[in-house]
């Protein structure tokens, strides 16, 4: 399957450099053209899933198992108007999802009533309007067949986990140096937010190193970054991360901006209880999970029981969540810094998704506001902030310790 991926990426690579015209077009989202895309059973058995594009996308195909289901990965497209309804009409295929499963990226989930392999899968793009169609066979085959070929297939363009890399636990907060781990947003052909020549990913990046540099000098602290430099990492990868350092905190720090331009001072963003559930359904979908909660291996468990493993991880991770949210706002507004007058608020950002640690997203300011801008660009003002999220760190990690140790008695 590994092949096939590559060369139909490639094949859209190629695509775009012969037709010069072709990649101006892409500017916007690929829309799923209604009435000329449809789920159908193929004459004599097997399923065929034929989906017309205004342009061409890299795109995946793979099938995983318990349950049956065929899963199309596409760099993002538009579903207005799609519906099951207008694309489902195969008896061979029990149920159809679709949508953004995180920013940058869609996907389609087709629920097999059989087992059916993966026979070809191509996208032909027109050369003069770059429109393009995705055609996916689907034949019969047996169990052991559909299991040997099933599973996500690594790619590194997609950035997936190594799925032997197991993470490492380092114990709670209080035993030894608070592990914590600072995402710095964006990076690589990722800018985020720009504004008067300042972009997010550099100011992060930045922000970030400062913040270590902060850190480690008061001492009680081991920190990394997830990304040392200006490239690109995966959202996927940026938790897989904190996993792999054992982390006891996940800080992914942002400055977006606002096209109203009325947002202003730092605000915080945990993870919503429907984004959680949604985050367990997508992550006990993966076929390899030896890297979902730290220290636990999910491999060869079923979806149900990785999804109420990682419910019970969070039953535990959100009030230690809600508690290191509070000690942001205290430790920052504590050292003068202003925030915005709704400091804490909840999304499904996808870099918010590990079950077992507790993870925040702080919109250091937005770039969008003059003066905001004014405070990201000055260094004095970055220290001050540093300074506020180092005091807020040690609260919490004093109380968290504090709180173990009743759970413990």
């Amino acid at each position: 399957m590994n092949g096939i991926f590559r060369n139909l990426w490639l094949a859209v690579v190629l695509a775009f450099w012969t037709f010069p015209g072709l990649a101006q077009d892409l500017s916007g989202l690929a829309r799923v053209e209604i009435g000329t895309s449809q789920i159908t059973d193929r004459w004599g058995g097997g399923i065929e899933v034929d989906l017309a594009l205004s342009q061409g996308v890299p795109f995946r195909a793979y099938t995983l198992i318990e349950p049956a289901r065929l899963v199309l990965d596409f760099r993002e497209v538009d579903w207005r108007g799609v519906t099951k309804p207008v694309l489902l009409n195969a008896d061979n295929a029990s149920d159809l999802r679709f949508g953004t499963f995180r920013p940058g990226w869609s996907r389609m989930v087709l629920d097999l009533a059989g087992l059916y392999a993966i026979e070809s899968a191509g996208m032909k793009i027109a050369p003069q309007s770059g429109a393009a169609r995705l055609n996916v066979t689907l034949a019969a085959t047996d169990a052991a067949d559909f299991a040997a070929r099933s599973g996500a297939p690594y790619d590194p363009r997609w950035d997936l986990p190594d799925p032997v890399a197991r993470a490492v636990t380092k114990g709670l907060p209080g035993q030894g140096p608070l592990v914590v781990v600072l995402d710095p947003g964006h990076g690589g052909i990722d800018p985020g937010a720009e504004r008067d020549g300042y972009n997010e990913k550099n100011l992060m990046l930045t922000f970030a190193r400062e913040l270590k540099e902060t850190l480690v000098r008061s001492g009680g602290f081991t920190v990394i970054l997830t990304r040392e430099d200006d490239r690109f990492v995966s959202l996927e990868r940026r938790v897989e991360l904190a996993h792999e350092a054992g982390a006891h905190v996940f800080l992914s720090l942002h400055a977006d901006a606002l096209a109203e331009g009325q947002a202003k001072g730092a605000t915080l963003h945990l993870l919503s209880d429907k984004a959680s559930d949604a985050a367990s359904a997508k992550l006990a979908e993966r076929h390899d999970r030896d890297d979902i909660l730290s220290g636990v291996d999910l491999t060869g468990q079923d979806d149900v029981v990785a999804d109420i493993l990682m419910d019970l991880a969070r039953q535990e991770t959100k009030p230690r969540t809600e508690r290191l949210a509070q000690a942001m706002i205290k430790g920052i507004t504590g050292v003068g810094v202003k925030m915005n007058h709704r400091p804490l608020r909840r999304a499904g950002f996808s870099v918010l998704k590990a079950a077992d640690i507790p993870s925040i997203l702080l919109e250091v300011g937005f770039l969008s506001n003059p003066n905001d801008l004014n405070n990201l660009s000055n260094k004095q003002w970055r220290i001050n902030m540093a300074s506020g999220i180092r005091d807020a760190l040690r609260a919490w990690a004093t109380e968290d310790a504090a709180l173990a140790k009743l759970v413990r008695q």
